[in-house]
């Protein structure tokens, strides 16, 4: 996969299938509607009557989001058997009692035609709206629960199966901020390990100039945080959450790191080795892999102390149209004055000691193959330059809010902090 070398809020909506119970293909469909901010197109479940799946697969094939990968994601969750149980709002209750009998969810999902979830149907619902005379030729919006149990699509998998247990509930719609349905998660999912074939690239060629001393002889991703490299933390919290095909780029103190992990086997992980001649930028060992991966990429940089749901942001990708996607973090500032604007020399208004935020680029990213032909071979290149490149080739970046614990050993203050904090975040 590598070249010879002499030695480096979104939201994704995959359509469920929608009414006709008796016909399940997933036909996909861009929804220029969908709000210009968020910078992908909707995609749409169609009913029945409508294009063919197979005609727009095809399209989607030609356009600029039809990535080979994308497309084998599409295949592949369509048979996940909650999608079966999907109905629109002009669904029956018997057509709603097919739903939960064909899904292994046991209930029903009433989506509108944007894919918002309305609410859920269960057997039980079915019962008491019988017993009131509702006939099974009824709508089923007449006896769903209009207030089901849902969490953010962004809450990290340890949280939902928190918030499961709480309620007693067996599945969690998990939905984006529009209220617009993106998967079910199942218990019995979460409480089953999961594993990812998707490759993992950890950047750790850097030199950590501004560590000054502490990395003269250590390259910055071997130094010691909580008793071990922050670099084998962050393998192992890779490993631990089912990624077990490791690249990590090198340059500066390259042998360092290749004697600590060798192949891997000690960290349950097949780890190969990405070098990098000279410095080639957060983002040019990309031009190294002589193919691109199959599958979407997880890359990040390997200076980062962070407990993310590598998994939760693979599944946001492969859920958006976008050729890839950006973890970010909100960064706020505390300006301790008071903060005027003026016009003509004359002010306007006054903000006594504001708190400004916005969201930062976290060093964490999944990229898709069609992302590697904007990197040449052997050229320095960053991350943010690539992606610039993407979305001026009309291509689509999604952005992933990151809550979890993270933070970028960037500064000594920040080496400091990641050593207090350690065994508080990495019991």
């Amino acid at each position: 996969m590598l070249a010879a070398t002499d030695d480096d809020e979104i939201v994704h909506r995959v359509s469920p299938a929608q009414t006709n119970l008796s016909d399940r293909a997933a036909v996909l469909q861009t929804d220029e509607a969908w709000p210009e901010n968020t910078g992908i197109n909707k995609v749409n479940a169609r009913a029945p009557g409508g294009v063919d799946a197979a005609s727009r697969s095809r399209d989607i094939a030609g356009s600029a989001v039809g990535r080979p990968q994308y497309l084998a994601y599409t295949r592949q969750i369509a048979m996940k058997s909650w999608r079966k149980a999907v109905v629109g709002t002009q669904a029956t209750v018997g057509e709603a009692i097919a739903a939960i009998e064909s899904g292994s969810i046991q209930v029903a999902l009433v989506l509108d035609d944007h894919n918002r979830l309305l609410g859920v149907v269960t057997d039980g619902d079915v019962r008491r709206g019988l017993l009131r005379g509702i006939p099974l030729t009824g709508l089923a919006t007449d006896i769903m629960n209009r207030t089901p149990v849902s969490a953010p699509a962004t809450l990290p998998r340890e949280d939902r199966l928190q918030l499961m247990r709480q309620r007693s509930i067996k599945q969690l719609p998990l939905v984006d901020e529009g209220g617009h349905l993106v998967v079910v998660e199942t218990l019995d999912e979460l409480l089953e390990p999961r594993h990812y074939p998707n490759p993992v690239l950890i950047m750790a060629g850097g030199l950590g100039e501004r560590l000054g001393a502490l990395t003269r002889d250590v390259p910055k991703p071997m130094l010691n945080v909580g008793g071990r490299p922050l670099l084998e933390t962050i393998v192992r919290n890779v490993v631990q959450q089912g990624f077990g095909n490791i690249f990590i780029s090198v340059n500066y103190k390259a042998q360092t790191i290749k004697d600590y992990f060798a192949d891997g086997a000690a960290f349950g992980a097949n780890i190969q080795y990405v070098h990098e001649t000279e410095r080639l930028g957060t983002a040019g060992a990309l031009g190294l892999f002589s193919t691109p991966p199959d599958l979407p990429m997880i890359v990040t940089n390997g200076d980062i102390l962070t407990t993310i749901n590598y998994g939760a942001l693979l599944d946001f990708h492969n859920g958006t149209p976008a050729e890839a996607t950006m973890a970010v973090r909100e960064h706020k500032v505390h300006v301790p004055y008071g903060v005027v604007s003026t016009s003509d020399g004359f002010l306007q208004t006054i903000r006594e000691k504001p708190t400004e935020s916005w969201f930062v680029s976290a060093g964490i990213y999944v990229i898709g193959s069609s992302v590697f032909r904007h990197v040449a071979p052997g050229v320095s290149i960053d991350m943010p330059t690539v992606l610039e490149r993407v979305i001026a080739d009309k291509g689509r970046v999604a952005v992933y809010p990151i809550r979890e614990y993270w933070l970028d050993i960037g500064r000594l203050e920040d080496f400091e902090q990641a050593h207090a904090e350690f065994h508080e975040v990495f019991p």
